[in-house]
């Protein structure tokens, strides 16, 4: 998956070694220099420069939520359970839960094929001496 697709789009699957290393992590740090730019700003400038910065980091935050759903074989759309007056912050809690520390749906699910599956094959590449028999000495 390249980083266009980890951050931009809202298809198929996310492990989660892949969504902390590739998306979680790099969007923390981005998050954490955009506060420190915020409060500790002497002007207005940096302080709309830290609340642009903010934004723009609502959609890959958001796509990346939407994929680790799809690795657990539930809807993008579940997140908006969050937004729901009371009981959004018991959503909350659980959809954390389920993308930060449970494992995706094991197999292809409606979403896509099992991302460790697929790197699994991808690391395991045929030698070149299966293909023939072996040269006489």
């Amino acid at each position: 998956m390249t980083l266009g697709q980890v951050f931009f789009s809202f298809k198929g699957r996310m492990c989660r070694s892949d969504y902390w290393l590739k998306g979680f992590l790099p969007l923390l740090a981005v998050s954490i220099f955009s506060n420190i730019l915020f409060y500790s700003a002497a002007t207005d400038v940096g302080r709309v420069t830290g609340i642009i910065i903010g934004i723009i980091l609502w959609w890959p935050g958001l796509a990346l939520l939407v994929k680790r759903l799809h690795d657990r074989n539930r809807s993008g759309w579940f997140a908006a359970t969050m937004l729901i007056p009371f009981v959004g912050i018991i959503f909350a809690i659980w959809i954390l839960i389920e993308v930060w520390f449970l494992r995706g749906t094991v197999g292809s699910n409606r979403f896509g094929d099992d991302p460790l599956q697929q790197s699994a094959r991808n690391d395991v590449q045929p030698s070149a001496s299966t293909d023939r028999p072996p040269a006489a000495p």
